[in-house]
């Protein structure tokens, strides 16, 4: 766990600071120099992009962390990450058909409420095929168990250059037309950056990228060309979330849209720990799994799970005690506080997924993978389905609300499955103890807010002061209860580690 630890750690360092980057970009440059339909066109093109890379990859980044342990030797990896650039290219040449195929009908279904979409949707194509090479990149860097660089480019990198987009055409130093070339050029930035680290690694050089065809035996391509095939379908169920913001554009319009943008950033921040943790554990579970050690792959995934609920729900916590103050000082933060209920359904469901994720991982990963196919449609099914009927009655906050029921009927069938066929469970008694310490946490979150918050008369620096107050007092009491209650021995163990430190 060294390796992993060390990484992950440096991985959530790099993911932190592109949040608090992200904050002050997002809460105090976007909301101030563009508009809510601005904010809903940037959501609404990355969103799509990504949705569309997906399908492009062909499956390709899972195949990497699957069938690594198998490649790998003392030498080289027989031309799997030759693989990883041919198959992606070739999606893309799928996708871009499609793009024009369909060119009419997706035009006008935004051209009503979204004209701005309809405008630059030529432009898609091409942010897609950057973030599809930048995910790529980036999944030859983490089974190298190098993932700090490209962590820091994502989630740093693009935010600078999109920083500098943002000011240039806030100041009307750019036209709307530039401004959304740079927006997509920083994708393609970002995907160069990756690939010149990998360059740097010695990674991309003609050994290591030609493909063995003699150890790339026929059962071999079979094998790989199956799963691949599975995971072409199976990776939309990790998009769910991207569907919200292209049914809100169709059907309520860009302004909403950018509503809901601002909200599902906040929210967004409660699953920022597992995208290190997550990228980094995946090869060790993968090979876990490729040597049918399941109790090792049981106590890793418990490991994970309980930990990520963990840091998660704390995040969530926190988030929401302070959501009206943040409201209340960011630019026309009125208009955007209509998004409350946002953050609250999207912040149950990004903990809820940061936490149970690892489950699909570990289907993906086992001999079991094909029974993805039934759960990735049940997944996708029940978000296109619930988005359209339930942004009709609750609006944006009915848009996240589709995604935390769809996230719910999801993991209960897949982790059921999943115990079924493997005996490995995610479950513990501990999760038991931090979903009930983060329910006390909001239940003193009210009864503060009507006991001593009236106290205060209400101005900024009173709602600053109540703010900081709250926060310390609540996360000071509930830290407490989980380290008496020995929610986890891990925590347990690095309190008394920096205890004793302090002691000497």
């Amino acid at each position: 766990m060294g390796v992993i630890a060390r990484q992950s750690i440096k991985g959530a360092l790099a993911n932190y600071l592109g949040v608090a980057i992200g904050f002050v970009i997002t809460f105090f440059v976007l909301t101030r120099y563009l508009t809510e339909e601005e904010v809903g066109l940037t959501r609404v093109m990355v969103d799509a992009a990504m949705i569309f890379a997906s399908l492009a990859q062909l499956g390709t980044n899972s195949s990497i962390v699957k069938f690594f342990p198998h490649f790998k030797d003392d030498s080289n990896n027989h031309g799997l990450f030759g693989l990883s650039l041919l198959l992606p290219l070739a999606g893309f040449t799928m996708v871009a058909l499609l793009f024009l195929i369909f060119r009419e009908p997706l035009v006008a279904m935004y051209a009503g409420k979204s004209p701005l979409v309809a405008d630059y949707f030529y432009m898609l194509p091409m942010l897609t095929f950057f973030a599809l090479y930048m995910g790529v990149f980036e999944t030859n860097a983490s089974v190298l168990m190098r993932i700090t660089v490209p962590k820091m480019v994502r989630e740093v990198g693009i935010r600078l250059f999109n920083l500098v987009a943002y000011l240039l055409y806030g100041y009307r130093v750019i036209s709307l037309d530039v401004f959304v070339w740079m927006f997509c050029g920083s994708y393609g930035l970002a995907m160069l950056l990756n690939l010149m680290y990998l360059m740097k690694l010695n990674h991309f050089r003609w050994g290591v990228l030609k493909v063995d065809w003699n150890f790339l035996t026929r059962e071999r391509r079979k094998e790989i060309g199956r799963y691949t095939m599975f995971m072409t379908v199976t990776v939309l169920a990790g998009n769910v979330p991207f569907f919200n913001s292209l049914f809100l554009g169709a059907k309520a319009g860009l302004a909403l849209t950018g509503v809901y943008t601002i909200a599902f950033y906040i929210a967004n921040v409660v699953e920022v720990p597992y995208r290190s943790l997550g990228a980094i554990s995946r090869p060790v579970v993968a090979a876990a799994v490729k040597e049918n050690n399941w109790g090792e792959v049981n106590r890793l995934v418990r490991q994970v799970s309980l930990h990520q609920l963990l840091v998660s729900s704390a995040i969530f916590l926190v988030i929401w005690i302070n959501l009206d103050t943040l409201y209340a000082f960011i630019p026309n933060g009125a208009s955007y506080a209509g998004g409350a209920g946002v953050v609250l359904m999207m912040g149950m469901a990004k903990a809820f997924n940061s936490s149970f994720s690892i489950g699909t991982d570990v289907l993906n990963f086992s001999r079991y993978y094909s029974r993805s196919l039934l759960f990735m449609a049940i997944l996708t099914v029940s978000a296109i389905l619930l988005n359209p009927l339930l942004i009709e009655l609750w609006g944006i906050t009915g848009a996240a609300s589709a995604t935390l029921f769809s996230y719910l009927l999801y993991y209960t069938l897949l982790l059921g499955y999943i115990y079924w066929r493997t005996r490995v469970s995610l479950f513990s008694a501990a999760q038991l103890k931090v979903v009930a310490l983060t329910a006390a946490g909001f239940a003193l979150n009210l009864l503060w807010g009507s006991v001593v918050t009236p106290l205060f008369d209400g101005s900024k620096s009173a709602m600053l002061l109540d703010a900081a107050l709250k926060t310390t007092v609540l996360v000071a009491l509930l830290a407490a209860t989980t380290y008496a209650w020995k929610v986890s021995p891990t925590v347990n163990s690095m309190i008394d580690k920096l205890l004793k430190k302090d002691v000497r």
